[in-house]
């Protein structure tokens, strides 16, 4: 496999990801705020966006030279503040493919140099076994279900929460 890396977002990275995210079965298992269709145009705003955070929260995932998605951790706040939400998409052609396991280990390890977190939560929809998988790989534990959390699609649907404790 080549080697993945995780980095900062480039205007010329929005044809790149406009094409990975341009999919209804990417667009099946994220939030609803997220464009569908996607286009160059709304890549371009996200790249602004996504460099405009501080700290900066969402990364391109690349595998070679090429973007395969996006990887981010939002940083909770208020009695919240110990915990970081990490939450991420790769593109379809990259499932199956290790890339999504390798850039949350990736995530993971950036995420624990800041001394102060101690909890790192993803979020999932019930029923996305694969992603289950690429955090179980990456040692997070799933702490429960919230039954009927999700509204997607005209379908109710329950959503998983997924526990990284930083030692």
């Amino acid at each position: 496999m080549q080697k993945i890396n995780i980095r900062n977002w480039q205007i010329s990275d929005a044809q790149a990801l406009a094409a990975v995210a341009n999919n209804r079965n990417v667009w099946n298992s994220i939030r609803n705020e997220f464009p569908s269709p996607y286009t160059v145009m709304d890549a371009l705003a996200w790249i602004k966006h996504a460099n405009e955070e501080k700290p900066v929260a969402n990364f391109a995932i690349e595998i070679g030279n090429i973007v395969a998605g996006n990887i981010s951790c939002t940083w909770h706040k208020d009695v919240y503040a110990k915990t970081v939400e990490l939450g991420y998409f790769i593109g379809e052609n990259y499932w199956g493919k290790g890339i999504a396991t390798a850039a949350v280990a990736l995530m993971l390890e950036a995420i624990q140099k800041n001394k102060e977190i101690v909890r790192i939560e993803a979020k999932i929809f019930g029923g996305n076994g694969a992603s289950a998988r690429v955090l179980e790989k990456n040692n997070f534990v799933l702490e429960g279900t919230r039954k009927n959390a999700i509204y997607k699609n005209g379908v109710i649907a329950d959503e998983q929460v997924w526990v990284y404790l930083v030692a």
